[in-house]
């Protein structure tokens, strides 16, 4: 019996270890959409919007580390996809996504939605190619796999919805290339000589960790205790090195906290050990190395002096041996003594007393809810002031798993994260941190939650603003502007779609609240009303900040706007860092 173009891409994709499509199905779909109802081990997940379709894919790939698919209908649909797409592409996540065409023949005569998703995905992607005939299948769906699997990043098959039916020829019935193990990228003896050197020469030491260090944690504590160094990271890097790490310094950038830009400053040899960390304005003009798999990356956000392309591992193998263990630890002590300080002082300051304070503060609720999750919940978290609670308040403990939208900075990923993350890991806790405007942009995405009777637990910090965005402008002098939304009450939303939910308005019921939420079976919502003048304030504020600060409070007032400012001071100020 002949197989269809369709039939045939279902099957190399059940090969390869896919047991669902994320997507909406559509005209130009329904011959893919009618093969995965007819073929056993995989199904089709109904969302209410492509770009969560991509979102989701997104996450079940990062949380299982395999591929991962979702498929938009031609013109409109596989366009919705693209945000999700960047995302997954930018995180280096292996996802295949099915972008659905109009016929063949009317390509290219401007007919009823045409697009050409085959051009459009090229930037969002690491593979993009369209199937015009039955004999490509087999080989342009391998190779698909393996750019989505190996590169990795997200590939896209362009398939015309007339050539979804038509037949496959025999002669090929490799349906996917066997699984092999990961290689490692060995780098040059002579580079790691020389960062030896660099190390042993260095009165002061510090290393800055990425993501990339993951799966060489032990080794880079051990090249830390060696060089008397502290250890900062990356908010990707928080949950691959930051727990049971006696050198610990927290986090740099807006989002930072505790001594790690001291710990950066007082080098004078700074390390950067598999990140690629964007925001070279918090990177100190000292003595660089940098270790990383991808020599694109080295160089690109700060001069290096020292560059090591290979593995992390790898690096660790061959530099620790040489490293001489450092007698002077006065440096580390006293960056340790820093970090611990401005923990308890000023991070700590946010949710000391805050059970009184109403509205609620947001960091006191992520705070609880750090404490109420369990060991192994998966926190998915929006762009914005979620972030930031996220990155301070969530413990990672190596067997949390916390995901965003880290470097496409896309707002509305939680949610949508949360359902591919539930679907990829049934019976584990997925714990979605949405802000109102991330929830309110694809809020669709509870009716999925409904539908499939996901147990994902909702925790909507509920300000009705846009918080970061407040800082962002206040940050650059001007006071903030459209910015503000009315109030919603997300529970009674919730509640409507039939899911369980609470709202939350005092501090004193907040972690009952949030303890019943997260034990209740199935989906549930817990809608927290948080102060809107909560604002996030970095570890090192610098004049410019300051002055901008105080300008766009001088513009408020002048505008009318002082109870405004007073509100905002008082949600703040206590939280300034003091020596």
């Amino acid at each position: 019996m002949a197989t269809t173009v369709a039939e045939q891409l279902v099957n190399q994709l059940v090969a390869a270890g896919v047991r669902r499509i994320y997507g909406i199905v559509g005209d130009s779909l329904n011959p893919v959409v009618d093969a995965v109802r007819r073929t056993d081990g995989i199904d089709w997940v109904h969302v209410r919007h492509e770009e969560a379709a991509a979102f989701a894919a997104a996450a079940e790939a990062t949380v299982t580390g395999r591929l991962a698919v979702c498929a938009g209908s031609c013109g409109p649909g596989n366009l919705h996809l693209i945000n999700g797409l960047y995302d997954a592409n930018r995180s280096r996540v292996p996802v295949l996504a099915i972008a659905s065409h109009i016929p063949t023949g009317q390509i290219g005569t401007q007919f009823f939605q045409e697009t050409h998703p085959d051009r459009l995905f090229t930037e969002a992607s690491v593979f993009s190619e369209m199937i015009s005939t039955g004999e490509q299948v087999p080989r342009v769906t391998r190779s698909a796999i393996q750019h989505a699997l190996h590169a990795p990043g997200v590939a896209v098959l362009t398939l015309p919805g007339d050539v979804a039916d038509h037949e496959v020829p025999g002669g090929d019935d490799q349906l996917v290339v066997p699984p092999t193990a990961p290689g490692r990228l060995v780098p040059a003896a002579a580079d790691v000589a020389a960062l030896a050197r660099a190390i042993n020469e260095a009165k002061k030491v510090t290393l800055f960790v990425g993501a990339g260090a993951r799966g060489a944690r032990e080794g880079v504590l051990e090249l830390a205790d060696l060089a008397a160094a502290p250890v900062g990271h990356s908010l990707r890097g928080k949950e691959v090195i930051q727990y049971d790490n006696p050198f610990d310094v927290g986090m740099t950038g807006l989002l930072g906290y505790g001594a790690c830009q001291d710990a950066l400053d007082g080098a004078d040899l700074l390390v950067l050990i598999g990140t690629d960390f964007p925001y070279s304005t918090f990177l100190p003009d000292v003595r660089t190395a940098q270790i990383d798999d991808d020599a694109r990356h080295l160089g690109r956000r700060t001069p290096v002096e020292l560059p090591v392309h290979g593995d992390v591992a790898e690096t660790m193998r061959l530099l620790v041996p040489q490293v001489h263990r450092k007698k002077n630890r006065r440096f580390l002590e006293q960056m340790l003594k820093k970090h611990e300080s401005t923990m308890s002082k000023v991070v700590g300051a946010y949710t000391r007393r805050a059970d009184k304070l109403r509205p609620i503060h947001p960091e006191y609720a992520a705070a609880l809810l750090d404490e109420a999750a369990a060991d192994d919940a998966v926190f998915t978290v929006d762009t914005g002031m979620d972030n930031v609670w996220a990155a301070r308040y969530i413990t990672p403990n190596g067997r949390r798993r916390v995901i965003g939208s880290f470097l496409h900075g896309s707002m509305a990923n939680a949610l949508p994260h949360a359902i591919g993350a539930a679907f990829a890991n049934p019976g584990r806790q997925v714990v979605a941190m949405v802000g109102d405007g991330g929830l309110s942009m694809l809020l669709g995405e509870l009716i999925t939650v409904r539908a499939a009777n996901l147990p994902v637990k909702i925790v909507v910090f509920n300000n009705a603003t846009l918080g970061m965005v407040k800082l962002e402008m206040i940050v650059e002098g001007l006071p903030d502007h459209a910015t503000d939304s009315p109030p919603v009450d997300y529970r009674n939303v919730a509640r409507a779609v039939g899911i369980p939910a609470v709202r939350v308005e005092d501090p004193a019921d907040l972690r009952k609240a949030l303890t019943d939420g997260l034990a209740r079976p199935g989906p549930a919502l817990i809608d927290i009303v948080t102060d809107p003048n909560a604002l996030s304030i970095p570890p090192s504020i610098s004049g410019e900040q300051i002055r901008g600060f105080a300008t766009a409070m001088t513009k408020q007032i002048f505008g009318g706007g002082a109870g405004e400012v007073v509100a905002m001071a008082r949600s703040n100020l206590r939280n300034i860092p003091r020596p």
